[in-house]
Formats: structure tokens, sequence, C-alpha cells
């Protein structure tokens, strides 16, 4: 009794230190409503384990070891302050007083850390522990008892008035441990019946989270041969819809056995959640450190030398490196912590050879902090389960998109889609978002949801634009318009794809040739050198270069911003009087996403007139494939005209982009609205 009593002691003294008091006074407020009674009342109280420790450490290694006693302490110290400081006239048993303790943080031991790889998971103590993981499923909002009044049918027992029977939710426990009809009274042993009317509902929700190491096997890492297996969190009331499908988290929870007759299922009641990233630290390469001295001359010249060498495994040298760069630019633009739109880029590559291409794009989504290739037979953004833990409510799982969030999610070959499919594609690369229909009849609602979840990651696809079984018709003419077949891609979703590259066989049987020559030398000589002149770099500094250039933080320059919103300007007025195309400001978006991305590329904070001349040349092309020219006239790979094979080839094509940026500002000045107030004729 006197050890129960100093920790009471010390509970009093925490909570007047840390301001608890002050807030259960201020929570109790709302409560004296007097059409307001309810048989329990719920108070949250945030406790910092170091604090606690500082105050009693006996205290503090109950409330990490035995949770749920250090719980029933610091209830009954909040009772006695209630009835001491007549803060809430309604509560007259400490049995309706239900704290909720907040943990804001756990120490950093193996002790208190739950890795989801650890198996098996036996009947450990239930205390804290802190978990970090992918969401992959979650439920809908669904209802659960926080607490109800009893009364004994005995009129003679003193439990058959007043609220001496109140059953509260404790964590791992299930519905029917809260409110059932067998309850005896413990007085006279007569049986319990519900006050409904006093009955305390709260929200719930469930989420399966299961390791992030568990997406390697969706996407081109090495297959490992652990299996993965989810855990369910239970989270109530003010963390309900505070996790999100696709997202990394870490949660403190308590871990509980949930008994559900025949079997037994391991959960996790959360008690707290905050957004996660994995620490990565990661620097720029001593050899692309060198690199970047060697060309500081020119604002082009080291994102066209690491487009050039990129790739080495897959293709030579020079070939395709229109898609390289534009490949670079979407994985360092697409962040993680992606919140807009605005940070991806999503990329359509038209091709009559989609094999190299794909071989391409998969070694390139090797480099991305999360990518996810998409298999045809799977579920590309969303499905639904019936809840497995006695809900009965839609349990919503993430497909490709979904689970690729802040990342790249590689669709193949477009061909391979029906189209009801693609027609799904568009809707989702123009809204953003994935729409959800949940039958209320299949589920236990009584009325039919229609639920929209985000979508925030990059697209990569290709196209054949060799398939000769949907060719467009009337384009014999597509040489001279300047657009592309695109194969079964109709228009409308190339457009909403945004960039549009197409590879181009330049040189004919050369590079035709040049790519067999490679691949038979990777074949016969794995790992070794194959180009002597050209800088070679290796996979993981490319890795580490992207992952660098992901985190910086850059600012357009004025003139980078009149350039983008002059060419805007420019070719919306000129393609609307011409062809009838209509620029939307997803263009606009474009044009910033990519300028932005080159000067990450070239390790900058600051977007120079040179990047946004990248964007515009990359976009230019991309609508003139699928609308053919306008007034300015780029040749076809604008941004790669000559071979990069020396320092003269860098130097030539240094010389044509400073044309073709002279070229864009007469552009602007002649087409577009108010350009002679921001660009010089001269």
């Amino acid at each position: 009794m006197t050890d129960i009593l100093s920790l009471k002691e010390s509970v009093l003294v925490y909570l007047d230190r840390s301001g608890g008091l002050q807030k259960l006074s201020e929570d109790c407020k709302p409560f004296n409503d007097p059409q307001q009674i309810e048989a329990v009342y719920r108070f949250c109280i945030s406790v910092n384990p170091s604090d606690v420790i500082e105050v009693d450490p006996v205290l503090g290694d109950c409330l990490l070891r035995d949770p749920l006693r250090a719980t029933a302490l610091f209830k009954s110290v909040c009772f006695l302050a209630i009835k001491t400081l007549s803060l809430l006239e309604k509560i007259h048993t400490e049995s309706q007083v239900n704290v909720i303790l907040k943990l804001t943080h756990l120490p950093p031991f193996p002790e208190y850390t739950l890795d989801l790889r650890r198996f098996p998971r036996g009947y450990g103590p239930m205390r804290p522990v802190s978990i970090e993981g992918l969401v992959i499923a979650m439920t809908r909002v669904t209802k659960y008892t926080q607490g109800a009044r009893f009364l004994c049918i005995n009129d003679d027992c003193p439990c058959s008035t007043g609220f001496q029977c109140i059953r509260v939710h404790a964590p791992g426990a299930t519905e029917s441990a809260t409110v059932r009809n067998n309850f005896s009274c413990m007085i006279c042993s007569s049986q319990l019946k519900e006050d409904v009317k006093f009955r305390v509902l709260g929200d719930k929700q469930l989420v399966e989270l299961i390791h992030v190491k568990a997406l390697d096997g969706l996407g081109v890492h090495q297959k490992s041969p652990l299996r993965y297996q989810s855990v369910t969190l239970f989270l109530r009331d003010e963390l309900c819809n505070s996790m999100r499908i696709g997202r990394l988290y870490r949660v403190i929870g308590i871990p509980a056995h949930v008994h559900q007759w025949p079997g037994i299922t391991w959960s996790v009641e959360a008690n707290s959640v905050e957004p996660w990233e994995p620490e990565n630290p990661c620097k720029v390469s001593a050899s692309f450190q060198e690199l970047l001295e060697v060309t500081a001359g020119s604002p082009w010249r080291f994102s066209a030398t690491l487009a050039n060498s990129f790739g080495l495994d897959v293709a030579p040298p020079g070939l395709y490196n229109t898609l390289k760069l534009g490949l670079l630019l979407s994985l360092v633009q697409t962040r993680a912590d992606a919140k807009d739109r605005l940070h991806n880029v999503d990329l359509l590559v038209v091709t009559s050879d989609t094999l190299v291409l794909d071989r391409l794009m998969t070694y390139s989504l090797s480099l991305a902090c999360r990518g996810v290739r998409h298999q045809t037979s799977g579920e590309m953004f969303a499905s639904l389960s019936r809840d497995e833990h006695g809900a009965g409510t839609a349990n919503i799982h993430a497909g490709s998109a979904l689970l690729a969030t802040g990342g790249i999610c590689m669709l193949g070959d477009l061909g391979c889609y029906k189209k009801d499919r693609l027609d799904a594609i568009q809707s989702v690369l123009e809204s953003c978002t994935v729409s959800v229909f949940i039958p209320g009849k299949k589920y236990g609602e009584d009325a039919d949801q229609q639920l929209s979840l985000p979508v925030q990651c990059s697209f990569w696809a290709l196209t054949d634009s060799t398939d000769p079984s949907s060719r467009r018709s009337g384009r014999a003419d597509c040489a001279v318009l300047g657009t592309a077949e695109m194969g079964p891609v109709p228009i409308q979703l190339a457009d909403a794809f945004g960039l549009v590259i197409q590879c181009r066989d330049m040189v004919g049987e050369h590079a035709l040739l040049a790519q067999t020559v490679h691949t038979l030398q990777q074949a016969v000589h794995p790992g070794n050198p194959l180009y002597s002149s050209c800088w070679e770099f290796s996979t993981q500094d490319y890795k580490e270069l992207v992952a660098h250039a992901r985190s910086l933080q850059v600012d357009l320059s004025p003139g980078a911003e009149k350039i983008i919103h002059g060419y805007y300007m420019a070719s919306r007025r000129v393609r609307t009087q011409s062809q009838g195309v209509k620029m939307s400001v997803a263009s606009i978006k474009l044009l910033i996403s990519l300028a932005e991305a080159h000067c990450k590329l070239c390790l900058r904070t600051r977007v120079l007139e040179e990047d946004a001349v990248i964007a515009v040349l990359l976009c230019e092309n991309s609508v003139t494939l699928k609308h053919g020219a306008s007034a300015l006239v780029i040749p076809p790979d604008a941004v790669f005209p000559c071979n990069l094979g020396d320092v003269d080839g860098l130097h030539k094509r240094d010389v044509t982009l400073d044309e073709l940026h002279q070229n864009i500002l007469r552009f602007i000045y002649t087409y577009a609205p108010g350009a002679d107030t921001y660009i010089t004729e001269e």
C-alpha cells in the first residue's frame, strides 16, 4: 500500500510539472454540458517517459514495462483530482474515468523496438514497442464501444443503481469483452444488464503494416529468400485516418493477442503515429565530383555526360540519350515526401524496340527510392476484401501504384492492357486520385460508398510504335506533321502522361549493330569496361547521386521563370489558333518540374535559364509527337543533337543549345502576349 501511495504521489508531481493537471481541467469543460450524460469520460494524457523517470525511476519502469498498471495509477490520480477540484460533477466513481496515456517516445534500445521481420512473435510482455513499416491495407472507420454501464437485475443489490459496474475497452480486447449479455454481478452473482442509453462509442480503424523491404519483391532488386508477414494495427479515436496507404510510419503501440475462437490473432494497439522516412545518408562519389569540376564551364555538360554514360549495362553510350536523361530527371524529381503532383514526372516512351528499352527502364527503376514494377495479372490501384477481425467492413488493399507512393510505378508495355485498364490509367494520371467503390450490401453498410485515394508516384510506360493492330487511321503524313505513331495508346492517354519521348534509330543499321555488339560483349566479358574513351560510373555511384539530387531544395530564378511562362503563353496561343490544341495548366507544371529536375541533376539549388531551355525542348518535342510541329521549329532530338564521344561533341552541343535558346526567346517575343515587357528584341 505504501508503494502504491508513493507511486500515486509521483504521478501527481509529474502531472503538476508537465501541465497535465491544467490540461485535465480544460478537458473537463466540454463534458459539463447538462444535456451530455455518459457512463465513461475519456481523457488523453501526453506522457514523456524520460521526464517520468526523472521524477520517479520506479514509476518510469512501471510505465515502460507494465503500461496497464501505470494507466491504472494515472486513472486513480485523475479521479481524485477531478473530485477534489470539482472539475466534473457527473463523475461519481473511479471506473467512469477512462485515461489514455500517449507516449511521446520510447528509449532507443532494442528491447523497445519491434522488427517486423522478426518471428516468431510469442507471448511477450505487453510493453510498448516502436514499429516502423509500410501501410499496405486499411479498413474504413467503424465504431467500437469505449465503455458501457451495467446494472444488476437484483433490486436489493447496490449495483442495481449508480455507476458501480462500468466496463471499459482495454488494449487487445474484443467487442465482446466490453459488451455482452452474460456478465455477473461481483456482489450477488446475479446477471448484469446493460443500460444502453449510457453506452459510449468511439471510432476504430484497422491498418496492415509490413516491413518496407517487402517491396523488394515487387521491384527489380535481388530477390530475398525471406518472407514477410504484415501485422494488424488498431487505430482508435483521434488516431483514425492518421495513416495513408503506401506511406511509411513509425508507430508506438502495445502488442496484444486477440482471442477470436478458435484462433488467436497477434496485433498491436497503436498509441501514437508519426510519418517516417529511413535515414539513408548519401554523398556524391569522387568520380562525379571530378566530373562536376571538369564540366563547370557549361551548365549543360554535366547532365549530358551523366546521360551519355548511364545504363551502360544495357545500352552503349550515345544510344537513347534523350530517354536516359528523361529517366534521370524523373528519378531526381520524384521525392519520397511528395505532397503534390508538381514533384513528379510521368514518362511515356514510343519505340520500335520494346525489349531493350524495357531493360533500360527496369535498370533505372533500381535507382528509385521506391520502385514497383506492375505485373499485368496484379492489381494496379486498389482491391477490396472483407475484414477478418470481426468488423466485417471493407478492407482496402494497395495496388502497385499506391505501393509506389513517393517513387516510380513502371507499367511496362501498354499494348498488354485492355481498353478499360488504359481508361483507368488515364483517369488516374489526370486526377491524381483513384476511386474505390464499396458496395454497402456486401460489406454491412446501409448505402454504397465511393472513396478517393491520392496517387502520388511517377508512372513509366512504353508503347510499340510498330504494333500493326493499333495504327492510327489517316496519319500517313506523320513525317511531315512531326507526330509519331503511338501504337495502342490513344492521344488522350498520351496527353495525360505529359512527357512523351520517341526513341528513333537515327543511324539506321549502325544503331542495331552497336546494340548487338554491346550485348554480345556484355555476355562474353561481364563486368569488364567496354568503352575506354567514355566516363564510366558504377550503379552505386548513380544511386547515391540520384538520392542526393532528390534531397536538394531548389528555387526558380527570374530568368527561368520568364522563359517557362513565356513559352507556355506563346505555345498555347500558337497551337490553339493553328491546331485547335488546348495547352492545359498541367503543361506549365511539367515545365517547372523538368526545369527543377535538371537543376537538381546538375547539383545546383537555383534553376537557371539553361535548365528552363532543356525543359522547353523536352516539352516541345513531346507536344510535337502528339499534335505536330508549331512555329517553334526544333530538331527531333533537340536535347542531344550530336554525338558526345569527345570534348568537341560537347562543345558542338553547347553551341547548338545556345542557338535553340535564342530561337525560344524569339518565339516568346513574337507570340507570347506582353512578352516585350520582359524579353528584349536583340
